[in-house]
């Protein structure tokens, strides 16, 4: 695996999130609302599987405005929380491997052409386990060159097959939006060898 974060994603790319990112407030944090009281509570259960299974560090990987390491330091100042996020300066610079390494909401904004790549790293730098959750709607933003911010929709079968290659897929669950309609996938699992 190449430590060059030019192989994880495009210049252009990475101008056009900045720039979303920048502009607009909303733009990632968690999808349903952004709030903390939300943020608590999805931390909260990601606390307790880090807790159940001896984790100390947790990665979150595209971690966006921070909702998640800002709630987990309030929630569980005795695990360490790093962040990784190359479209925000500050939190861009490759990240060290950690016990559980979260990808909330990231993946389908990964450029096509880079997943497999994005994935293989995500891998390297997952000790024990990773909780993977892709979305299956479109976004509600759309980038400056007018592309929804999803780039990358599909079922959960095609989500579970592509993950495999890289991981274990130890369970996944189906999450519903506020309508019942499915929404987004998690998938549990632990880093095959490289």
């Amino acid at each position: 695996m190449s430590n060059d974060p030019r192989d994880l994603i495009s210049d252009s790319y990475r101008e056009m999130n900045r720039q979303l990112h920048e502009q607009n407030k909303k733009y990632g944090v968690m999808r349903d609302s952004g709030d903390m009281q939300e943020a608590d509570a999805v931390t909260a259960s990601i606390i307790d599987v880090a807790r159940n299974n001896k984790m100390k560090s947790i990665l979150d990987y595209g971690c966006g405005k921070g909702m998640f390491k800002e709630a987990a330091s309030r929630l569980a100042p005795d695990l360490t929380v790093t962040e990784y996020d190359p479209a925000i300066p500050g939190k861009d610079a490759l990240p060290e491997p950690a016990d559980l390494v979260l990808c909330l909401d990231v993946l389908e904004h990964i450029e096509p052409a880079l997943l497999d790549a994005v994935l293989r790293h995500i891998r390297s730098v997952t000790i024990k386990g990773a909780l993977l959750r892709p979305s299956l709607v479109p976004a509600l933003k759309t980038l400056p060159d007018g592309r929804n911010a999803h780039l990358i929709l599909e079922a959960p079968g095609w989500w579970q097959g592509k993950v495999s290659r890289y991981f274990n897929v130890i369970s996944t669950q189906s999450r519903l939006d506020k309508l019942n309609r499915l929404a987004a996938i998690d998938l549990v699992c632990t880093p095959k060898p490289a």
